[in-house]
């Protein structure tokens, strides 16, 4: 009985080690992940007018800004809901209509 059992754990190591937690490298080091329907340069004109239409001082703004963006609340194995461009965001405080400081990230691994 206690080499069935032996024999059992022996087996069965390989397939728990294949089901341990790998850490994820498309989750955010600052900020939060974003899906947005469009992610463009700071300095293209469709950006500043919307940012200056929020009363956001253009210059201060670097990087590149989101737009029409929804948080990713749940990053699955093998992907997202997120159809659209997965990005990390450092300013989200503009009610998802302009996120500012976005870095593309990836969610499929």
């Amino acid at each position: 009985m206690f080499a069935r059992l032996s024999a059992f754990t022996l087996l069965a190591l390989p397939l728990l080690a294949t089901a341990t937690v790998l850490p994820r490298q498309d989750t955010c080091a600052s900020g939060t992940a974003q899906c947005c329907n469009s992610v463009q340069s700071s300095s293209s004109s469709i950006v500043q007018t919307l940012l200056g239409l929020l009363g956001i001082a253009v210059g201060s703004v670097t990087g590149n800004v989101g737009l029409t963006c929804d948080p990713i609340t749940v990053i699955g194995v093998g992907g997202t809901d997120c159809s659209n461009q997965p990005v990390c965001c450092t300013d989200n405080s503009y009610n998802g209509i302009v996120a500012l400081g976005c870095t593309p990230i990836n969610v499929g691994l």
